[in-house]
């Protein structure tokens, strides 16, 4: 019973697609090297290459580290001089590549900090959406963010903004403008900002921690049906909280249906796919994972499902990981339908740990398999409704994000007409495999 309990914890620390950081604790050498040794690889960029080694050693999903003598890679890890901390990192890179998992990879300090910002959910700014106006090219907000400073202090959807601490946005891409306006929380920056029917004026902003939504939702009337329709676009870490929100939310307004949007996913979180999952499923396996070992460990609905209305789940050949944990799920349960393309196949689970110099390293720890035992890898999840989307039609999308969830968006649109054929079963009924597009 401990032994699977450990297990869990473990399990529970991982993430699909390489997409959140955790932190271990481990011995930074191993033991049987003596003290003049330890002490040069404490003062050298040796340290964090045998701390990684040790990781992979430990926790690798395949004990035979793909047919190569990983003694022999410690070996030639630690015999060579590093002039520089970036030649240490490159050797590592490439005694990684040996194991031929792109998944088990090494994060320089930057790359790690960016990821754990990215995957925790949160950002450091003043809490704004920006985009480029097609004709003029100006910078412009398309919405504050919700508790964010330029919310609180009066931004609006629309604003043109002209300047940044000084720095007319003329020629900047959305990128730089954004670059500028992060910083440090705490920390001021002011905006020179254009407003229709108002002259210009500026603001002062201080950056603060914002949460990041990963969860978008509305309730839309369909041919007198009330769909909830909800975009998730990572498994981070507040995924869940917010996604428990909107089902609770959109119930509350009355929907008669769902549709969960999945398209673009890259997957995050472990027990954040998990915990949604059981936001629609009352009973049934979720997922079942498989380490090294050969030990495996399934994961179960609670009981406590949120709602049972219909639902529809919308995925692509970029839906990965997580979002195949939770179409897999959803599918093999009979609790929605699945339309749209045939998933990303990735059947792996990594954990990240921090290493000592700030650096990090992602490590493919076991393999999942979806409920009715069908592992996914390279293959991904086969949609129960196949939409053909044409290149013109993803490119529409693309460069106008406001037509997705609307009838220019092909799989919406067929999971509308899905749904209203539909009275009250959870898992609509499917009339055909495939449901042409119309151009």
């Amino acid at each position: 019973m401990n032994q699977a309990r450990r297990r869990f914890s473990k399990l529970q620390a991982a993430l699909f697609s390489g997409a959140m950081a955790t932190t271990a604790s481990i011995s930074l050498l191993v033991p049987g090297l003596s003290q003049s040794v330890r002490a040069e690889l404490q003062d050298s960029p040796k340290a964090v290459l045998d701390e990684a080694w040790q990781i992979v050693n430990r926790e690798y999903v395949d004990g035979s580290f793909n047919k190569t003598d990983w003694q022999v890679t410690r070996q030639d890890l630690l015999s060579k001089n590093y002039t520089s901390r970036e030649a240490a990192y490159t050797a590592l890179r490439k005694a990684l590549e040996k194991l031929n998992d792109p998944y088990t990879r090494f994060m320089d300090p930057k790359q790690y900090e960016a990821l754990t910002n990215q995957t925790s959910g949160e950002l450091t700014g003043v809490g704004m959406r920006l985009e480029e106006d097609e004709k003029t090219k100006a910078i412009r907000v398309v919405e504050p963010m919700e508790n964010s400073p330029a919310l609180k202090a009066g931004i609006q959807a629309g604003d043109t903004i002209l300047v940044i601490d000084g720095k007319a946005t003329k020629g900047m891409t959305v990128s730089d403008a954004a670059q500028i306006i992060r910083g440090a929380e705490g920390t001021k920056v002011t905006l020179r900002i254009a407003r229709e029917g108002k002259s210009e004026f500026d603001i002062t902003l201080t950056r603060a921690r914002i949460e990041v939504a990963a969860v978008r939702y509305s309730l839309k009337n369909e041919g007198g049906k009330n769909v909830g329709y909800i975009r998730l676009q990572e498994f981070s870490s507040h995924a869940g909280e917010q996604m428990q929100a909107a089902i609770k939310k959109l119930s509350d307004q009355k929907a008669d249906a769902f549709v969960l949007d999945l398209r673009g996913n890259p997957g995050g979180l472990l027990r954040v796919s998990i915990d949604i999952a059981r936001m629609w499923m009352d009973t049934g396996a979720i997922v079942r994972t498989v380490d090294r070992a050969g030990d495996s460990q399934e994961m179960r609905a609670n009981r406590t499902a949120i709602t049972d209305k219909p639902l529809v789940v919308l995925v692509d050949d970029n839906s990965a990981s997580a979002s195949e944990i939770l179409a897999g799920a959803l599918k093999d349960n009979k609790r929605a339908t699945v339309m749209g393309g045939q998933t990303f196949g990735k059947a792996l689970v990594q954990s990240v740990h921090s290493l000592a110099d700030g650096s990090g390293l992602a490590v493919t720890i076991a393999h999942y398999y979806t409920p009715n035992g069908t592992d996914i890898s390279h293959k991904g999840v086969t949609p129960d409704v196949k939409v053909e989307v044409t290149d013109e039609q993803k490119l529409k999308l693309a460069n106008k994000p406001t037509l997705v969830a609307t009838k220019d968006d092909p799989c919406y649109a067929q999971a509308i007409a899905l749904l209203q054929t539909t009275a009250s079963s959870a898992r609509p009924v499917v009339a055909n495999e495939l449901v042409p597009v119309k151009k």
